[in-house]
């Protein structure tokens, strides 16, 4: 494997992550973009925490098994659970109401962020792209707060990332998962070049069974697609994950570049 290394050339534990920080909205938005990363960088001895907006709880695809009066408790344990398969023990909620994340006030968020930022010194952070991947105004509003917090506070060296497809994988599963009107919004998903990726990581097997397991707690969730594709088409779908930098430049000592196994 080909791994990054930290300012100056210097090794950074962990296979290149060195300490990951991934900030995202709802609970599964860490499984799907990032659950492979976060799994190999726990092996590889790397702390990693994860941050969640809100409990998701306006996310009812079936209101009499999982109401939304009750769905916030649902998911949260089903977030845990998910993490704990990953092996990540360091979890923190937000708080924030689904739904509302744009109405909150920013500055008071991105205090939030920039809190946990200055006390865990990540190396890495991961988060959202202003697009959102989705479009979703959750997504967005957390990648604000997450990029100014990065910008207030970030230790000398750190990176940030955003999650994003390739050429290749947009053109084979968007058309399949719009089944679901995952990604309706104009603009969605965010799009780039493998050139111009600064993490692309092709999931070994071992690393993409743990992230299907953790995947399929969140079934409130994603019994529905699963039943729909099937496993074999779900489990093409989630073979790797990939990040642009946030400033736009591909920049020397990004954490893991072209990272095939």
């Amino acid at each position: 494997m080909a791994v990054g290394a930290g300012p100056e050339g210097e090794e950074r534990p962990g296979g290149g992550f060195g300490t990951i920080l991934g900030v995202w909205a709802h609970p599964d938005d860490e499984a799907y973009l990032s659950a492979g990363l976060m799994a190999t960088a726990v092996r590889n001895g790397s702390r990693v925490i994860c941050v969640t907006a809100t409990r998701g709880e306006l996310g009812s695809w079936d209101e009499e098994r999982w109401p939304t009066a009750t769905l916030g408790g649902v998911r949260e344990g089903e977030l845990l659970r998910s993490l704990e398969i990953l092996g990540v023990t360091d979890h923190r909620f937000l708080g924030y109401a689904d739904g509302g994340c744009a109405d909150v006030d920013q500055d008071e968020a991105v205090k939030r962020v920039r809190d946990i930022v200055e006390e865990v010194r990540p190396e890495t952070v991961l988060t959202f792209g202003p697009d959102g991947m989705t479009g979703h105004a959750d997504h967005r509003a957390v990648c604000a707060w997450t990029t100014a917090a990065f910008d207030q506070a970030a230790p000398a060296g750190a990176s940030l990332h955003y999650a994003t497809v390739t050429p290749t994988w947009a053109e084979e599963w968007v058309p399949k998962l719009n089944r679901f009107n995952v990604y309706m919004e104009p603009g969605t998903p965010p799009i780039t070049a493998e050139e111009d990726l600064s993490i692309d990581f092709a999931l070994p097997e071992d690393v993409l069974d743990c992230k299907l397991r953790a995947i399929e707690q969140h079934i409130s969730q994603v019994e529905g697609m699963i039943a729909a594709f099937g496993q074999d088409v779900f489990r093409g779908a989630m073979r790797a994950e990939w990040f642009r930098p946030a400033d736009g430049s591909v920049v020397p000592g990004a954490p893991v570049v072209g990272w095939r196994p």
